[in-house]
């Protein structure tokens, strides 16, 4: 399996949405920088390797899915800016987006995500 890098792609949600505009922040300086700055993003943002987020200094409020190592879906919740989430045990990866486009897309617990992202890595189970 190799390494996750920076770029863009596509997400599909498994029964749920296709096409959906993806980013992949893999490098530190990339997830460090994550959403701050910004006044939105169209689609959603990948971050990985990680087990946390926080939204301090944000300027929106976020969906937050917690992945594990197969992509599938631990957990969602939305975070308003100035808030620190705990880290989620088995949580490899994060996906945020905007306040209610993970409600729309039919991200929920136990369902897979599908990056299609060129160069990405293999993903155990896929």
């Amino acid at each position: 399996m190799g390494r996750w890098r920076n770029g863009t792609g596509t997400l599909s949600v498994e029964g749920g949405a296709t096409g959906v505009p993806l980013e992949v922040a893999a490098s530190r300086r990339a997830r460090v920088r994550g959403l701050l700055g910004r006044d939105g993003i169209d689609g959603a943002l990948l971050l990985t390797p990680a087990g946390g987020v926080h939204t301090f200094r944000m300027r929106f409020a976020i969906d937050v899915a917690y992945l594990d190592r197969r992509l599938t879906v631990l957990s969602v919740r939305t975070m308003r800016p100035g808030r620190l989430g705990a880290p989620r045990p088995r949580a490899r990866h994060v996906l945020e987006a905007e306040a209610g486009a993970m409600a729309r897309w039919g991200l929920r617990p136990g369902v897979r995500v599908v990056p299609d992202v060129p160069g990405a890595p293999d993903v155990p189970g896929a």
